[in-house]
This record gives C-alpha cells, structure tokens and sequence, in this order.
C-alpha cells in the first residue's frame, strides 16, 4: 500500500515539474518577445524615427504653384526682352477625397459668378457630363444581364468588368443626348472640365487673364463659404516676348502643362502635370532657373482624411532673373538690315531659290554672342505679298557649303601637315585631273605666282588644291587621272573641327547641329573640300571658326547668358548677381603663333586696295581683317550660287568676330551677287562701333544696374 502511495507522489510531483517548466518556457517566451518587441520599437523610435518623420512629412508636405513669376530675361544693357504681365486668375484645388458630384456643384455655382467660353469643350467631355447629370439612365446603357455576361466571359476580376461596362455606357451614349444642353449647362461644363484637369493638392486654374474685375470681386467675396470650398482668387503671369527673336523661346500654356515627350523627367523633378515649362531654346534651356521654387504646404487632416488646416512650411520664391550677352539695339539693327537685303535680293533675278539668311556676332574672346540673327523670305497665301519670318535657330540647326571663307582653315591644316610653309609661293594654274579643269576665279587661263598671304587675299583656289593633293600623297599630272590616300579627308576633317567646323560649338542652347559630312572620298571631292564646297557647316560654326583665329587660336564656346541674378524687388533695379557666366575653351588649334598671324595677314589683304573686299573699312577710325566666299550648291533641282563672309575687327585686339551667310542667292553662276555679303558685314561693324561710340559718350557700362523697358518694337511681319 505504501509503495502504490509513494509511486501516486512520484507522479504528482513529475506532473508538477511538468507543469512548472511548461510555464517557466511561457514566461521565458513572453519575456523575449516582450524584449523584441521593445528592441523593435526603440528601433522604429531612435534608429528610423528621424527617417520615418521625414518620410511621414513628405507625404503631407506638398509643393504648390502659387503663381510665382517666371524669371525675366534681359539684354547685356538692362533692355527687357521677356517680361511678366500679372493677371487676375480663379483656382480650384481639388483633394484626394473630392468627389465628381462634389466638383460638378461648386462649376454650378462659379457659372452663376462668372462667364467661361465653351470653345475648348470637347464631344467627349459632353458624354462624360451627361453620364455624370443622369446615372440612372446611364447605369440603363448596360443591363444586368449583359454585366452578368461580361463577368462571366473569361472570369475577368470586378476591376476589369467595371472597365468593360464604362465603356460600352460612354459608347451608347447618342448624339442627341450629348447635344442635350443647353448654353447654361454648357457653361458648367466648360469650369467642371478645367476643375477635374487638376490634380490632387495642386491648384488647377479654371479661368485666367480675361477674369473682369466684377468677376474677381464676386468671387472673392465667397472665399472660405463650403459650397466654394477649394475655390481661390490669386494673381497668375502671363509671358510677354518684348522681342521677336526666337531663340528666346517659349512656354507651355497652363493647360499644356508639362509635354508628354518629356513628362517622366519632369515628374520626377516634382513638377505637377500643368505646370508651365520652358519648351523651346532659351526657355527650355534654362528652365531649371527662370521656374522658381513653389511655396510647401503642409495639410493638416482630420481623420477622415479632409483637410482641416493647409500651413505654410515654405514660402515660393520667383525665378532668376538672366541677363543675356545680345545688345537689343545692335540685334535690332542688324535684323533690319538682313531683311532689308533679303527682300532687295529676292525681289532681283535669278532668285527663285533664295529664301534665307544669317548673320553672327561674337566676342571672340570670351564667346559672348552679341548678334544672332537668322530671317527667312515667304510669300503670303492670302496677300500674294514677301513677308519675312524670324529665323534665328537657323543659325545653328540649318548648314550650308560655305566656300572660300573655309580657306584659313585650309592653309593652316596645309601648315600641320607639312603641305605649306610659311611664305611658301606656290603656282595657280589651271589644274586639269581627268578631263576636268579646276582653277581659280581669279586666274581662269594664266600661271601666277602666289604667296600663302596672297592665296587668301586674293582667294585662290588651287593653292588650296595644291595643299589637298599634298595632304592625300597625289602625283598630279596634267590631264591624268589621280589617286590619292583617302585617310587625307579624315585628317582634313578633324583639323577642320579644331577650328570649330563641322563639330557642334557648344552654344548654350538645344537642337544644335554639327552640319552634314560627304560621304564620297573622290580626288575632285578632296579638292572641293579644301575650298568648302563639299561637307556643310552652320552660320554659328564659321563664327566660332574665325574667332578661333582672330583670338590667336583658342576655341571659345559661344554662349548666350552671361549673368544670372536675384529677382528685382521694385523692378527697377537688378537684384544681386548670383553667377557671371565664364569662358569655356575647348581646345587650341596645332597651329604656332606665327602660321596664325601669317593667315590673319592673308585675312588683312582680303580687306586691302587688292582684296576680294577692297577697301572694305576704308576712312574709318578702325580696321579689319576677313575673307568672302562663294559656294556652287544646289537647290530645287537647280545649280545655285551661295555666299558667305566672316571676318573680325580691330585688326589688332579684336573685339567682334562675324559670319554672314546668305544660301542659294543665285541660280545663274555667271551673276553671283557677289557684293552682298560685303555689304552687310561692313553694315553692321560700322554698326557696332557707332553704338560703342554713343555709349562711351554716355559714360553707359556693358551691363547697367538699371532694368530699361524694351522700345517699341515692331514684331509683326516685315511687308512688301
């Protein structure tokens, strides 16, 4: 009995040593997840909460455009080229909780406060408005039975089928019930529209710069009542060009908004869908600092998620201001003489292919552009009349064979290959490779002597040749054909970009071109390449090329801002200069310092008693250096005549370099119009020194403290 008594205890006491080890391992399981717990969240609170904080704030702080102006943009002497006008705007901001029932009775009641066109009110708007006005005929479009069908066809999910569904009602939706409205109706259309075009937190404008004063003031008053809720008056910019040029670009409208092409980068840079950008050169170029920085809000919810509170984080601030390297006054002048010139030379014979050209301007020294003009000739459908367009991209997004003006370039590749000396007289003659006869213009039948200087002053042509048969190891034999080591056009040509031909120059600004290479490696078009009548280069590109040279040898990228600035707090006085834009070299030429003087002496004679454009700057206080060229080209099916000009002036210390272009001036070889592209260059240098000579006389600095409205400018068409 005892023994049965001792064996019950000895189970008694392993069911309570069971028992206490099961709640010692719960205790000991409750205390380590407790631990981890803890742990976790001490994690969560010291480790992550700094970052969780930062990530909880950008959730409820947003940036929102509150009508901060765009940055304006001004010339080198303060003169206003685009400039912001304010207007009087209505806004919508819409939340994520805002419904379209919601949205469709606040349009009602901004229809009774102001009057809003229905031009932009589309078919499809209409049948998502009359859907919106009658559910339940709408709901009717699609019956139960079809729905069921739908479902079941495929087992597609419920998203899916409501997919299916909406578009089979906006589908069945018929002409006559979308032509249902009347004007009334229409007009709350036309505000529901621009209201459920914004997004979420983001104002939206539903009506801008023609808002009357009594419709600003009717709304105004309403402000804050919840029927209005999300409605606000502010002041909106509109962009006012004061020039006509346009390489100064363009904006997207509010309701452009950012361009689909682009739309990724945008968004990514917390741009909202309407927001206006820069689309176009200058503008678009610069958009990062003419847009400004919108103000950040931060809303305050309740917790069913309304805004009850909107907090001001950050205040906006308006774009920078740029001041660009163009003089207004001189761009003007020189516009006024390239069309004036155009429509003298189109209204002449022989001009059927003739409908553009280009003239550059640059500081060769620091590649500040101070001209850059590009007009096109068009006949008017309506008037039958020549009007003539702005062209200025042309200058670095079009190239065109430029001549005999590419023969520095020439004669120096000639001086690092080995194929010319300095003072090195060499032989024009007809040359004759074949059956062709290739020869100066100059010299049509004689044998003349002619120095390096002289081949430039008096542009020959077979000097040139005579350094490209050199260059491609050629055995010239009169009337003999002559192979030649076809590696000379890829040496031409990287010597070539050296200068700045054929390469992009580096503008500040987009679509730039680097001009268009021949394909072909022929004798005749090695020779034809070394008097620029082969590959093509832009009326830019020669700028930079002759600055290249007349600054000793340094390319210069050209550049068209040259400083940016603070916003002007009354308007009259540019704000602090932030950054003054400085001087890219991109490279130097192989050439010494005495091949470059020896060519800007060949440039020098081109404008003596002797040169292709004698005594061109004769009896005036200044000088210069330069070099003409003429191109056979081709146009339309027609053989054509195009001309070219660059030069630089002073002679000594250049302070202007410039490039003037005029393609495809003549379809008859024999009258080239050969003194045009003179005229122009000597115009518009006499041009610059005649301003540099009333400003000194002003005592007026390159770029004054003070901001000067544009003049009147006329930007409508040039007539004839």
């Amino acid at each position: 009995m005892k023994k049965q008594v001792h064996k019950a205890d000895q189970a008694k006491i392993r069911q309570r040593k069971h028992i206490a080890f099961r709640m010692n391992f719960l205790f000991f399981s409750i205390f380590v997840l407790f631990s981890m717990l803890i742990f976790r969240l001490g994690y969560l609170q010291i480790v992550k909460g700094e970052e969780y904080s930062l990530e909880l704030e950008r959730t409820e702080e947003k940036s929102v455009n509150t009508g901060l102006p765009r940055g304006r943009l001004f010339d080198r002497l303060g003169t206003v080229m685009v400039d912001n006008e304010p207007k009087n705007a209505i806004t919508y901001t819409k939340t994520t909780s805002t419904t379209a029932r919601e949205m469709h009775d606040i349009a009602k009641i901004l229809a009774g406060l102001i009057e809003q066109d229905t031009k932009r009110v589309t078919k499809g708007d209409k049948r998502d408005f009359w859907i919106l006005n009658n559910p339940k005929k709408a709901d009717a479009k699609v019956s139960k039975e079809e729905e069921k069908a739908i479902a079941e066809d495929g087992t597609p999910s419920r998203t899916e089928v409501q997919r299916t569904v909406n578009r089979l009602t906006r589908e069945r939706v018929t002409d006559e019930e979308i032509n249902s409205f009347t004007e009334d109706e229409l007009e709350v259309l036309a505000i529901y529209r621009e209201m459920m075009s914004g997004y979420a937190d983001s104002p939206q404008i539903v009506k801008s710069g023609n808002v009357t004063e009594e419709e600003f003031a009717m709304v105004s008053e309403r402000l804050g009542e919840p029927e209005l809720q999300g409605v606000n008056t502010t002041t909106d910019w509109e962009r006012v060009k004061k020039s006509s040029n346009a390489i100064l670009g363009t904006t997207t409208s509010p309701i452009e908004g950012i361009p689909n092409s682009r739309k990724d980068y945008f968004l990514a840079r917390d741009y909202a869908r309407n927001d206006r950008v820069g689309k176009s050169y200058f503008e678009q170029y610069y958009e990062e600092l003419l847009k400004g920085q919108k103000t950040i809000m931060k809303n305050i919810k309740d917790r069913s998620g309304r805004i009850v509170e909107t907090k001001t984080i950050k205040e906006g601030e308006p774009g920078k201001d740029l001041v660009l390297t163009i003089d207004s006054e001189l761009q003007l002048a020189i516009e006024d003489m390239v069309s004036t010139k155009l429509l003298e030379l189109k209204a002449g014979p022989n001009a059927q292919e003739l409908d553009r050209a280009f003239f550059v301007m640059m500081n060769p020294n620091n590649g500040e552009i101070l001209s850059l003009v590009g007009k096109q000739v068009v006949k008017n459908k309506d008037t039958g009349k020549l009007e003539i367009l702005d062209y200025t991209y042309g200058t670095f997004t079009s190239a065109y064979e430029a001549g005999s003006t590419v023969k520095m370039a020439t004669l120096l590749t000639g001086y690092q290959e080995g194929a010319a000396q300095v003072g090195e007289v060499k032989i024009d003659e007809p040359l004759k490779i074949g059956g062709i006869y290739k020869r100066s213009l100059f010299n049509r039948f004689g044998r003349v002597r002619v120095s390096d200087i002289e081949a430039i002053g008096k542009s020959s042509n077979v000097y040139m040749f005579r350094i490209a048969i050199a260059m491609g190891k050629g055995n010239y034999r009169f009337g003999e054909a002559m192979r030649i080591d076809k590696t000379a056009f890829d040496r031409f040509r990287q010597s070539f970009s050296s200068f700045g031909l054929g390469t992009k120059t580096g503008i500040d600004l987009p679509g730039e071109i680097a001009g268009y290479p021949g394909r072909d490696t022929l004798t005749g078009l090695l020779l034809d390449f070394s008097i620029g009548q082969y590959d093509t280069y832009t009326p830019l590109q020669l700028a930079q090329y002759v600055s290249t040279i007349a600054n000793g040898g340094y390319r210069i990228a050209p550049k068209v801002l040259k400083e940016i600035r603070e916003p002007s707090e009354d308007g009259e006085i540019f704000g602090p200069l932030i950054q003054e834009t400085g001087v890219t070299i991109l490279n130097r030429i192989a050439n010494t310092d005495a091949e470059i003087e020896q060519v800007k002496r060949g440039m020098q004679y081109v404008y003596g008693p002797s040169g292709t454009a004698r005594n061109m700057f004769v009896d005036k206080d200044y000088d210069g250096a330069g070099k003409t060229g003429t191109a056979e080209t081709f146009s339309g099916g027609h053989a054509t005549i195009s001309l070219g000009h660059v030069g630089f002036a002073p002679f000594e210390n250049p302070e202007i370099a410039y490039a003037w272009v005029i393609p495809h001036v003549s379809i008859d070889p024999s009258k080239p119009q050969s003194g045009a592209q003179n005229d122009i260059a000597k115009q518009a240098v006499d041009k610059y020194f005649e301003l540099k000579a009333k400003r000194a006389k002003e005592n007026e600095a390159t770029v004054t403290q003070l901001i000067k409205q544009a003049a009147n400018e006329e930007v409508e068409k040039v007539e004839k």
